[in-house]
């Protein structure tokens, strides 16, 4: 089984300014739906490697700003699908099926939402420009390279840069320049196609060169440099040309916003190595500062802090001043349920969420919160028809089927609690556990035709997934 994590961009050399030709290129070796298989087989694999984030609000938040950016991109052919690594090492990643992964640490050291964008856009037109199928089509030009070998030695080295390109060079006998050479053609293409998209969407392009030269700046002269310097070297000239490409676009003002230093400071507290009193420090200070725009993002901050700290009376407090100035905050409801349900004060919360719903019905943060509230106030016959209804609105299920697996349990359903099991299993390409688990539904539904019928399909279903996860 493979593990995932880092895109090494390897591919066809191309003029700076010269688009690809997207119709022909890469057509040889893998077709768009042959990237999606592979993307979901390796999203799933992925999902079993790394700590993914399932944090609903971070999730939005990130997936909002990058469909903003895919909305105004060139040759999108996939959907897109947006998702945290929990991991304090700066990178961001992309491959087949446009799945684009972001390091926390990038919340850490991004100072503002076109920064962040810029990493996105960045990531986006690597996927847009089919960075990676191309590369495999130049690769096994170079010498008797299997598809199964260049996909391999490239996935891994997504998830461990040293170990992966070693693999990668090794398995394609190939020069170490011709694989610089692939890895700075491709780089300098979507720097120069993600800030054309970043700055149609509305963001900074300036936060391009920004960002480059503050992470330039602050690993000069480490030891061991971060990941994402590894995968998307930033020499002197390839900053410049970023900065000049940035001087081309109408100077505007880009002010950033709330939301984002609201991410920042939830990743900060809950997806970070810095220790409750670190964190604290750091939002005392903001609050204390006369030019810290952003004091509510420092009060959220102040919240969550309290909350890690258990200190329920003093988050309670913030978190309740910050409702009165607005109401709808997904981020601001989100911690008012999980400081009511620490109090287990359930009604509160629930009431909360049910105000809030009345104007969003299908929003993912405010349905999930919703469900954990009755689980937790032990009234799983009101979470299920909600947790049911979402699994079939909603993209990523992770949340969603733990939460069921709990309802289940409750009302005494095992052999749905064993399908969900099964399916958590599934998310993670673990379709052996998966398949026993829903072998244990089988024998628990005897009486039921329709569920037997179904849970057979299902057991066909994974080992059919099982099987094209070994042809790949």
């Amino acid at each position: 089984m493979l593990t995932l994590s880092l895109l090494v961009s390897v591919g066809i050399a191309k003029a700076a300014n010269e688009l690809p030709e997207l119709g022909t290129v890469a057509a040889t070796t893998l077709t768009i739906d042959k990237e999606n298989e592979i993307g979901d087989v390796y999203m799933r694999v992925l999902r079993s490697q790394l700590p993914i984030v399932t944090d609903p609000v971070m999730n939005e938040y990130l997936n909002d700003v990058g469909h903003r950016i895919v909305a105004h991109a060139g040759n999108v052919k996939t959907p897109f699908e947006f998702f945290l690594v929990n991991n304090s090492e700066i990178n961001a990643f992309a491959f087949f099926g446009g799945h684009v992964g972001v390091h926390t640490a990038l919340f850490h050291h991004a100072d503002s939402e076109s920064e962040l964008a810029s990493v996105l856009a960045h990531e986006v037109a690597h996927v847009t420009q089919r960075h990676l199928a191309r590369s495999i089509e130049a690769q096994q030009k170079t010498g008797p390279a299997t598809l199964a070998g260049v996909l391999g030695s490239i996935l891994l080295a997504m998830a461990a840069p040293e170990a992966g390109i070693a693999a990668l060079q090794s398995t394609l006998a190939i020069g170490q320049q011709m694989q610089i050479n692939y890895t700075r053609s491709n780089e300098l293409e979507a720097d120069r196609i993600g800030m054309q998209t970043m700055v149609a969407a509305g963001f900074d392009p300036y936060a391009a060169p920004s960002f480059f030269g503050k992470l330039a700046a602050q690993y000069r002269f480490a030891s061991k440099p971060p990941a994402m310097l590894m995968t998307h070297p930033l020499p002197e000239s390839r900053i410049a040309d970023t900065r000049n490409r940035a001087n081309r676009y109408p100077k505007r003002t880009v002010p950033d916003n709330l939301m984002f230093q609201l991410a920042k400071a939830r990743a900060q507290v809950r997806f970070s190595n810095y220790s409750a009193e670190r964190a604290r420090d750091i939002f005392e200070r903001q609050l204390a500062s006369s030019t810290y725009p952003f004091k509510d993002a420092a009060s959220y901050g102040m919240a969550l802090t309290h909350f890690r700290m258990d200190q329920f009376d003093e988050a309670q407090a913030l978190i309740e001043q910050l409702l009165e100035k607005d109401g709808k905050n997904l981020f601001y409801l989100d911690t008012y349920t999980d400081v009511m349900l620490a109090q287990k004060q359930y009604d509160k919360a629930i009431d909360k969420l049910l105000e809030a719903r009345k104007t969003r019905p299908n929003n993912s943060v405010l349905e999930l919160n919703l469900a954990h509230a009755y689980i937790e106030a032990k009234q799983p016959e009101k979470a299920r028809p909600i947790l049911e209804r979402h699994l079939i609105l909603t993209k990523e299920k992770s949340v969603v089927y733990d939460l069921l697996a709990q309802t289940y349990q409750q009302l005494d359903m095992p052999a749905q609690r064993y399908q969900v099991q099964a399916e958590i299993l599934a998310l993670r390409a673990d379709y052996p556990r998966a398949i026993d688990q829903l072998q244990h539904a089988y024998r628990l539904s005897r009486s039921n035709a329709l569920q037997l019928a179904r849970i057979d399909a299902r057991i066909k279903q994974l080992r059919q997934a099982e099987q094209q996860m070994r042809n790949l």
